[in-house]
């Protein structure tokens, strides 16, 4: 388990696991209750997500209807495989 940094993201390389366009991802750390934890994830298994994918889309639904959604929010990442390299001949 990676030990949490001052402002309380995880630990780890920065960027690690950064989508392709650049941005980078913030890490967080976030305690749940199990029951709230086994719900989430069932709702993600419903919706074909990962937990950690089905979170933020609650979160980002959440902001959008309060009107809290920062204007240079990113969009969600893609969901599925990466696109193929180009140019590795197939």
């Amino acid at each position: 388990m990676s030990a949490a940094g001052a402002d309380g993201t995880a630990g780890g390389t920065p960027g690690e696991g950064a989508p392709a366009r650049g941005r980078s991802r913030k890490q967080v750390l976030l305690r749940l209750d199990p029951a709230v934890h086994e719900a989430l994830a069932r709702w993600a298994a419903d919706d074909l997500r990962s937990v950690n994918a089905q979170a933020e889309f609650v979160l980002r639904e959440a902001l959008r209807r309060a009107g809290r959604m920062p204007a240079d929010a990113g969009d969600l990442p893609r969901r599925g495989r990466p696109p193929a390299a180009r140019g590795d001949g197939g």
